[in-house]
C-alpha cells in the first residue's frame, strides 16, 4: 500500500516539480515554494500534504517557519524493487545516451 501512495504522489507533474525544486534546494518554506508557480498558496499546500503523506517530503519546524526537504528514500525503494541491481548499469548507460542524443544535461 505504501508504494501506491508514492506512485499516486508522483503521478502529478506539479508535485514532481515541487520535488525537483526541493532536490535543488532543500529547506524551503511554503512561501518560497509558491514563488513563480502560478498556483495559489492553498494549492501548493495541498500538493505538499500529498507528498508528506507519501513520505516524499520531510519537514522541520524552525520557529514559525516550516521547512520542507526532499526525502528520496521511497523513490529508492521503488527503484530497488522494480530495477534489478544487474540492470542498473545498463539502464544508466541507456539513460545517459538518451540525454546526450537529446542534448540534455543533468547532474
Amino acid at each position: 500500500m505504501a508504494m501506491d501512495v508514492v506512485f499516486k504522489a508522483l503521478a502529478d507533474a506539479s508535485r514532481r516539480k515541487l520535488l525537483d525544486d526541493l532536490r535543488e534546494r532543500g529547506g524551503q518554506t511554503l512561501g518560497e515554494l509558491c514563488l513563480g508557480r502560478g498556483m495559489t498558496r492553498q494549492a501548493v499546500s495541498k500538493h505538499l500534504a500529498v507528498l508528506e503523506a507519501a513520505n516524499l517530503v520531510a519537514t522541520e519546524k524552525r520557529g514559525r517557519e516550516k521547512l520542507h526537504y526532499l526525502n528520496p528514500v521511497p523513490i529508492q525503494e521503488i527503484a530497488d524493487r522494480w530495477i534489478g541491481k544487474y540492470d542498473r548499469g545498463r539502464l544508466a548507460a541507456l539513460a545517459d545516451l538518451k540525454r546526450r542524443l537529446e542534448g540534455e544535461t543533468h547532474d
